[in-house]
């Protein structure tokens, strides 16, 4: 008996000597073949491709993918039982690890994105209890949160308490975010690096880079941003003129307005789906036509800065374009940035432009 123990303790050893091996020399051989190893294995063949001809082509495999000997074992194993997959999918526990490795190359995107909404976490966005009251948690809530998330609602939050207040099933999801990189960026279908000219906007209009791509939960893959079309959007009977960026594409799949209610004027009339309505921040006004990305960061979608862009640092009534009385400068404020119109302040008229005294001497 002493000397079976003895042996199963010695296959044990040299098991764990062969995998931790293994490990180490399969991490070697890929890193020496610039990631031409992974290519091996038919599945990923065209993944790899796509990399070596994208800005990521210097970078090898485990620079973005988390490579850990569970990883590659697991693989491993789904070669061996024929459960190889014809093509590579990713999922939750493997996108996660890749956000601290996007941070490594893309500091500055990185710090932004962190800043702002779409770095919302698990947390804020499913176990919010005011938010909850609102609006009832369903499976729909992945298409724009958490669509890399194996499972259904059901298996993402519980109910707790006698009042019925949502909790995380997982603790552990609590601070990860529900919208990673991965959800807009498809880092293997990214194309050629842009020229600074390329990257200004050429004469056709605005580039769009084969990376800006919304990930689809249904298909599990990703569609361009440019292949995305634009909505047909109305204030009552008219249509609102928007803007022909095809960048918005990807802000319209979350961003985008309801269907009319049933019993509502807009059903009754035959009317499409009205600006403001759902998620819907399509402007009008003194603003209609023009682009969301005119005004928002890609990142962090801040707008406190573009004002500048477009207007001078004091209007013609003499008043700084922030402090006007709009939700820029005060988020209660009746007059709602995307749909403010001139008479919305200047309701006995809107005053003619002066003329200034360095005009008239010109």
């Amino acid at each position: 008996m002493k000397r079976k123990w003895i042996m199963g303790g010695i296959m044990a050893a040299a098991l764990a000597l062969l995998a931790v091996a293994g490990n180490y020399g399969a991490s070697i051989y890929y890193a020496a073949g610039h990631g031409t190893g992974c290519a091996d294995c038919h599945e990923m063949a065209m993944n790899v491709s796509a990399v070596h001809g994208s800005p990521h082509g210097n970078a090898t495999c485990s620079d973005c993918h988390e490579a850990s000997m569970g990883t590659k074992l697991r693989h491993i194993r789904a070669h061996l039982m024929g459960r190889r997959a014809e093509e590579v999918r990713l999922r939750e526990a493997d996108v996660r690890p890749m956000i601290g490795k996007c941070q490594q190359c893309h500091q500055q995107e990185f710090a932004s994105w962190h800043a702002g909404a779409h770095a919302a976490s698990y947390s804020e966005i499913f176990a919010n209890a005011e938010h909850n009251a609102k609006r009832r948690l369903a499976d729909d809530c992945f298409r724009c949160h958490g669509m890399y998330f194996e499972g259904g609602m059901r298996d993402l939050v519980k109910q707790s308490g006698a009042r019925g207040v949502w909790k995380l099933a997982n603790p552990e999801l609590a601070a990860e975010p529900a919208i990673p990189c991965l959800a807009c960026h498809w880092v293997h279908r990214e194309g050629a690096v842009l020229s600074r000219q390329d990257a200004k906007g050429a004469s056709g209009g605005p580039v769009v880079r084969d990376s800006l791509a919304f990930y689809d939960r249904r298909e599990e893959t990703h569609f361009r941003a440019a292949s995305l079309a634009l909505p047909q959007i109305y204030d009552g009977p008219r249509m609102i003129r928007v803007s022909p960026d095809p960048r918005q594409g990807l802000c319209y799949q979350c961003h985008a307005p309801r269907q009319p209610e049933t019993e509502s004027v807009a059903a009754k009339n035959g009317w499409g789906p009205q600006a403001g309505s759902g998620d819907d921040r399509t402007p009008m006004g003194v603003h209609e036509g023009i682009s969301c990305v005119a005004c928002h960061g890609g990142h962090n979608e801040d707008a406190r800065s573009s004002c500048a862009n477009c207007h001078p640092a004091m209007s013609h009534c003499g008043i700084a374009v922030e402090k006007m009385d709009t939700s820029f400068a005060n988020r209660k404020s009746a007059h709602d940035i995307h749909w403010v119109k001139c008479v919305d302040c200047h309701q006995h008229g809107v005053p003619r432009v002066k003329t200034s005294a360095v005009s008239q001497r010109q």
